[in-house]
């Protein structure tokens, strides 16, 4: 389990990015990965997943 920060979240496109606490690497989260409603500057705790582009943010939750 990952901790992290959002970055950017649109509610409305169904997709933001979150920067990972320990590497600063930024992750794409689809709407579908979130269990928790989140929004910028949330704290967070996330899985990484394979995605088409890359690694993906999954399993979402405010910290």
């Amino acid at each position: 389990m990952n901790t992290g920060r959002v970055k950017f979240f649109n509610e409305s496109k169904g997709f933001g990015f979150i920067i990972d606490d320990e590497s600063s690497k930024e992750y794409f989260v689809h709407i579908t990965g979130l269990v928790d409603e989140v929004k910028e500057d949330d704290e967070v705790t996330f899985d990484l997943k394979e995605g088409r582009k890359g690694l993906n943010a999954v399993n979402v939750k405010l910290s």
